[in-house]
């Protein structure tokens, strides 16, 4: 680990030192010993050197306003060439020396020993590998803060870095690569951080397809290739060649819950751009493969299709891209809003694998497997995982909207009026309506906009093939006659396949009910057999967490995926659970393969369908080899649940977490909902209503905006948090809830449980993460500074808690030593703090500059410090 932490230090040293030159050079040297005297004082600082902390207040209150921009971008920037290193680092020789499948590489040596020691049988592994199904959904959720130009610099930053790798470069060659590091570095320091304004639903798209061209595009055909080869090699077992197990989708210009800029419109186009992006890339690949494929032997049965030509398989492809080249002026033309006479040639994905599968089975036929194995792989490979939509768009709204469009048409109808109505009688009403044969929907039917809009959108999806769309999500779903409603306006509009629908249980309520809602929808026969027996449903582990906090939420979640699975089970059903992660604690996140071994036994059975949301993409796929390693993580992690279950947890244990639950929820309401002094605090101590001026993402930060904390979204609640480093909703109760356990059954009880239940053991390894980046000092800074009504007895409280319960976690971690088992990401954010400190320290003083008077020099060097904290604390939503 030193050698590796090491070369990682040397890198960041490297980069810093080039940012330091073009800062020298456009600052002037004053500024940069000015920018270099405060990241010393506050390494000196962070150390415990009180006259340096000290000093280094004085320095930053004393700058003056046109210094605060300058001085907030040096950190910002250099916060991002360290993230540079780091995603890199993980990639490279030095810091990967097993290699970029080692996950999935240790996975497959266990299983073969497994094989030869007969605890596992050859079909069983054989079944659970060719049946692997990993989704995972792209979502914009507001938490990507670097803007993507200054992304695709940082991209080919990482390709210097690999290059300088390299140990047969000469000093000329080597200097090359710096000069171009140096000059990525000032294209990036010479552009503007923050976006002019907000990315629409459009936007966040295209930058979504951005990474599947520039990185999964090149990652999905390399990964599949080593593991099918992998298991056949180790395992003897021979999967499906031109199969992915991988696969994406998309909530990008489909997700309309809470954000009025989704209209019907937005996602038509969003799927139009999907189209014209796949299309283009296979239309790439045709041309590469035009050129390598020369050959003039074939199989008889081309030959009888293209009879004698002097270069079939060049002859096939011409034909092939002559089709794709008018789809993508068609195309081209619809997004325009051009009215052309090319049509769209190709509107399914046979008519492209036709061609290719008839060239690929030649090939072998004629002995050139090598050939065939090559390029022309890789693209058949890509059209299994992006086929020619790129990936599938999920549309997702709030049931109340539904509900709404029901009651519309109920009222119009004069039926009743169906928002009174029992569940019962929604339910029965709703059924009957369904197995109906005669529309309810009357014709030229005319309703407000927000209801005009919910059926747009319903006749939008009506109009799709089914291939284009993953599932339909609702959001705060309650009751069985919120999905009943969905299924409703989907058959009155016209939809002639069957979307899955899938109830979003988000709340810790909707939770606890959630099984018992799966329960009456699944009891109806002509239900069940509409979805074919298989249903879909979305674990929420933001709001749950907003909601009654990250013990209780945490617990709530393996519960009703227990209950559901149990209930699905019964009625002979396929459950996939929908899980919907963000980055932080306080939002489910953690590393990958922990996360999925803390699931309920069983729980992967039917597959992983998970979100990756925000920064995250860019964290786990934004690099070709980066995204590679992530489905390495996530194949060898699903494999394992599949063949290596964890065992339910003992029923003591289950006694131990639901007082841990109740305790710490009890605690956590307290404050959050029922101390008078906690809204007040919480927006004076935090930049929570100065987060609305950094154009994060298309989506407003609250679903009612005229609504208090409780209509404030999961993630600018948790990024407010993250910003004073308190970062309060990932650890808020925990204590309350530990300690009651402790007194109860003891301290070792909770030992056992971190040895033997990997639920348990996460949720304490995500916490100790947590208070590697929590700091009491800084949050009591924000509070003197900011504080003009008095909380302090709140705040003194909310620090108290803070450190009893990092105290409380460190005694029950191995050795009493945060992230003993984690040192990389510990040394990780030690390296980071000094230049996240001096950011905070500014962000103080910006908020209260900008609380005295507004100043547009003051709110760009604000924003710039959020970001920059942002980047430093890597999961910040």
């Amino acid at each position: 680990m030193g050698e590796q932490y090491e070369n990682l230090k040397a890198n960041v040293s490297q980069l810093g030192g080039c940012l330091g030159r073009i800062i020298q050079q456009t600052l002037g040297e004053s500024m940069l010993e000015k920018i270099e005297q405060i990241r010393l004082l506050a390494k000196s600082s962070r150390q415990g050197d009180s006259v340096a902390r000290a000093k280094l207040l004085d320095t930053l209150h004393s700058l003056k306003d046109d210094e605060l921009l300058p001085v907030a971008r040096a950190f910002n920037h250099f916060l991002n060439l360290a993230n540079v290193a780091e995603q890199f680092h993980t990639i490279s020789v030095t810091g990967a020396p097993e290699g970029i499948y080692k996950a999935l590489n240790d996975q497959i040596e266990k299983l073969s020993i497994m094989l030869e020691n007969g605890q596992l049988n050859h079909d069983q592994v054989e079944s659970v590998l060719s049946e692997l199904d990993i989704e995972l959904v792209l979502t914009a959720h507001p938490t990507e803060v670097t803007r993507r130009t200054i992304i695709n610099k940082h991209v080919q930053l990482s390709d210097c870095l690999s290059a300088l790798e390299l140990q047969c470069l000469d000093v000329d060659e080597r200097k090359i690569i710096i000069s171009r590091i140096e000059q990525l570095i000032s294209q990036a320091w010479h552009t503007n951080d923050i976006r002019a304004k907000r990315p629409s639903p459009l936007d966040e798209a295209k930058w979504g397809y951005a990474v599947i061209e520039n990185s999964l595009w090149h990652a999905v055909p390399q990964f599949i290739r080593y593991f099918n080869q992998i298991t056949q090699d180790k395992l003897g077992i021979r999967l499906k060649k031109i199969h992915s197990p991988i696969r994406f989708t998309s909530w990008m210009g489909g997700d309309r819950d809470g954000n009025p800029f989704v209209t019907s419109e937005v996602t038509q186009s969003v799927l139009e751009h999907g189209r014209w992006m796949a299309i283009d890339l296979i239309s790439r690949d045709i041309d590469m493969l035009s050129s390598e494929l020369s050959m003039y032997q074939v199989d008889e049965h081309v030959k009888a299709l293209i009879g004698e030509q002097h270069e079939p398989y060049r002859y096939i492809l011409k034909q092939l891209k002559g089709e794709l080249d008018e789809t993508i002026q068609s195309l081209e033309n619809k997004i325009k809003g051009k009215v052309g006479s090319q049509q769209e040639v190709i509107t399914e994905l046979g008519q492209v694998k036709s061609s290719l599968n008839l060239i690929y089975n030649s090939l072998h036929n004629c002995n050139m497997s090598q050939i065939a194995d090559g390029l022309l792989l890789d693209t058949l490979l890509r059209l299994e995982c992006f086929g020619i939509n790129l990936c599938s768009l999920d549309i997702r709204q709030d049931s109340s909207r539904h509900a709404d469009a029901i009651a519309a048409i109920v009222e119009h109808l004069e039926l009743g009026d169906y928002k009174s109505w029992s569940e019962a009688q929604k339910q029965q009403f709703l059924i009957e309506e369904l197995a109906s044969k005669r529309p309810l929907l009357p014709k030229n039917y005319s309703a407000s906009d927000e209801v005009e809009e919910v059926l747009r959108t319903c006749q939008l999806v009506s109009q799709q093939t089914s291939d284009r769309l993953g599932i339909y999500i609702i959001s705060m779903a309650q009751f069985a006659s919120d999905v009943l409603a969905v299924k409703l306006l989907l058959k009155e509009t016209g939809c002639r396949f069957n979307l899955p629908v899938a109830p979003l249980f988000e709340t810790l309520d909707d939770l606890n009910r959630g099984a018992d809602v799966i329960r009456q929808l699944l009891s109806c026969d002509w239900y069940r057999s509409h979805i074919n027996h298989k249903q879909y449903v979305m674990i929420g582990y933001s709001d749950s967490a907003k909601d009654a906090g990250m013990m209780a939420a945490g617990w709530a979640q393996y519960q009703a995926m227990d209950k559901l699975l149990k209930v699905a089970k019964e009625y002979g059903v396929e459950l996939v659970l929908f899980h919907g992660r963000g980055g932080t604690v306080g939002r489910g996140g953690a590393p990958a393969a922990q996360a999925l071994q803390s699931q309920p036994p069983g729980s992967l059975r039917n597959g992983l369908r998970v979100t990756e949301q925000g920064e995250m993409i860019r964290f786990k796929y934004g690099l070709p080899k980066v995204a590679v390693q992530s489905f390495s993580i996530y194949t060898s992690a699903i494999i394992e649940a599949n063949l290596t279950p964890v065992p339910f947890p003992k029923s003591r244990w289950i006694e131990v977490i639901e007082l841990i639950a109740e305790s710490s929820c009890k605690y956590y309401r307290e404050i959050v909902r029922e101390n008078p002094d906690f809204v007040a605090y919480f927006r004076q101590v935090t930049p929570e209503l100065e987060l609305a001026k950094l154009p994060l993402g298309s989506r407003p930060s609250k679903r009612n905006p005229n609504g208090g904390v409780e209509s404030l979204r999961a993630i600018p609640w948790i990024f407010a948090w993250s910003q004073n480093r308190l970062m309060l909703p990932a650890w808020l109760g925990v204590y309350q809830g530990l300690q009651a356990a402790i007194d109860k059954y003891g301290v070792e009880m909770l030992h056992e449980m971190r040895e033997q239940w990997p639920f348990f053991r996460t949720r304490l390894e995500m916490l100790e993460m947590v208070f590697c980046k929590t700091d009491c000092w800084l949050s009591e800074h924000y509070e003197k500074v900011l504080m003009t009504t008095d909380a302090k007895v709140l705040g003194a409280q909310l620090r108290e808690d803070l450190k009893s319960t990092e105290v409380l976690i460190k005694e029950l971690a191995p050795d009493n030593i945060l992230l003993l088992e984690q040192p990389w990401l510990r040394q990780s954010l030690e390296l980071r703090n000094p230049y996240i400190d001096p950011l905070n320290l500014l962000q103080v003083e910006l908020l209260k500059r900008t609380r005295e008077h507004e100043s547009e020099k003051i709110d760009q060097a604000l924003m710039v410090t959020m970001t920059g904290v942002a980047a430093g604390m890597r999961n910040s939503g």
